[in-house]
């Protein structure tokens, strides 16, 4: 991969400055190859303690670069005497969806009043069109459809195949390739019906507050378009929201790929040249994932990794089991790799997190659940939100018990954030809300640096 250059140890990254010293940034591809000048600015980074956190799905690297700015700038003023922290801000391959606004990054009224349907904006297009630059004719067409909001069952039917081709899956039924979401293989109406509920619920301008009590706008209870002789424009939102998910479904693999062929062996590699290095290991959303995964690049008896903490991660929260509550001889993708931090994982979670209480179960469902498209199963959660789960003896606390009495020194904990964690426009809610001194004491409560 080309390398990503400029300023690595001062804190300045592409004229976005990063106001905590020493502070570099450790980038990656998608196929999870470092970026050999930013790994080396990392290893000569002085430091007893390195925080080194991963970006999630909503980010560009400028995006990234303010959440590290923003994240990192309570640290020193928390942590003891003896700890010198060096920052990473971990960069690899995802985007933002630009209608999907950040709290404290963006304006109100970006909050309160997002596009969620309709035509796609510049920014979004373009960086569709980084993520996905051998697919640019498939997203010209998709660009197209979602414009003209074709009242055309045969519209939706060639969205659905182009949006197959962007996820990179088969049209073959969940029961046959049970790896493959039905969000990508029912039919395609009914998907972007669901989406449109399921956009209806999480609040989005148009739609009707569905759970808050608030009547959907122009289309009943159920949302836009989904009442007998609406016609299917009223479905183009949910069209929309199904290309977001066929990228999240992307991110979500790469997420894997990136942490555990990635960063997981430059952080063994580290740790063999410099025994006497702490890390202390920060994901928010997909990049939960990606720091979560490179503890398959720990060897068994390394104690190097001395906290993990996931912020509103969007990954299984059976992934830490031994055993999955409904398949007793199958565990978690992650299972037992809790005891090779030296430490605990921490795993925030928030009930004000729309896109993790809402979205990510919708698109995780297999074909076949008795429970249908939108019905509820424990067995598609998120980790950001209802915590770890299936983990014999691992504690609940909320966020003012976690600070106030400290998390475990080691396993699996789950705390409530919803205190702090609650702000933020549909359809994601509060899900990229982080940026609070409450959640960077609790870094450095789990890796035991405080004062």
């Amino acid at each position: 991969m080309a390398n990503v250059g400029g300023g690595f140890g001062t804190g300045v990254v592409g004229g976005v400055g990063v106001g905590v010293r020493p502070y570099a940034e450790l980038t990656f591809d998608s196929e999870g190859d470092v970026d050999r000048v930013t790994q080396g600015a990392v290893s000569r980074m002085e430091a007893t303690d390195l925080l080194v956190f991963a970006h999630g799905w909503n980010s560009d690297r400028s995006t990234a670069t303010r959440l590290y700015d923003r994240f990192f700038a309570p640290f020193e003023g928390l942590v003891g005497s003896g700890v010198r922290l060096g920052y990473v801000g971990v960069v690899w391959p995802s985007m933002r969806f630009s209608d999907e606004p950040i709290p404290d990054f963006d304006t109100l009224a970006a909050l309160a009043e997002p596009d969620l349907g309709g035509a796609l904006d510049p920014l979004t297009r373009r960086a569709l069109e980084e993520f996905w630059p051998e697919r640019r004719a498939e997203l010209d067409r998709v660009a197209e459809l979602l414009a003209e909001r074709a009242d055309s069952a045969a519209a939706f039917i060639e969205f659905g195949a182009l949006i197959r081709e962007l996820a990179g899956v088969d049209a073959v039924p969940a029961l046959v390739a049970p790896s493959v979401p039905a969000i990508f293989t029912d039919d395609v109406l009914e998907v972007c019906r669901a989406l449109s509920v399921a956009l209806a619920r999480a609040g989005a301008p148009g739609t009707g507050a569905a759970g808050t009590g608030a009547p959907a706008a122009a289309g009943g209870p159920e949302g836009p378009g989904l009442t007998v002789g609406g016609g299917m424009r009223g479905l183009w939102g949910g069209a929309k929201e199904l290309l977001r998910q066929a990228a999240y479904y992307k991110m979500k693999k790469r997420a894997g790929v990136v942490g555990e062929r990635g960063l997981g062996p430059v952080l063994a590699q580290l740790a063999a040249a410099r025994p006497a290095l702490r890390f202390h290991l920060i994901g928010h959303s997909f990049g939960a994932r990606v720091v979560s995964f490179s503890l398959r690049a720990v060897p068994d008896r390394a104690r190097y990794v001395k906290s993990v903490t996931l912020l509103q991660g969007a990954f299984s929260h059976y992934a830490f089991a031994d055993r999955l509550p409904h398949d007793k001889g199958t565990g978690g993708a992650l299972r037992g790799l809790q005891r090779r931090v030296d430490g605990p994982v921490v795993a925030c979670h928030s009930p004000h997190d729309s896109a993790l209480k809402i979205f990510y179960p919708l698109a995780s469902r297999m074909a076949g659940d008795s429970a249908g498209l939108l019905g509820f199963d424990e067995r598609w959660g998120a980790i950001g939100h209802d915590g770890v789960q299936a983990v014999p003896g691992a504690p609940r606390l909320t966020l003012d018990t976690a600070l106030r009495e400290g998390v475990p020194t080691t396993g699996c904990v789950s705390v409530d954030a919803g205190s702090v964690v609650r702000r933020g426009g549909a359809p994601s809610g509060a899900h990229s809300d982080i940026c609070h001194e409450e959640l960077a004491r609790l870094v450095v409560d789990a890796g035991r640096m405080g004062r």
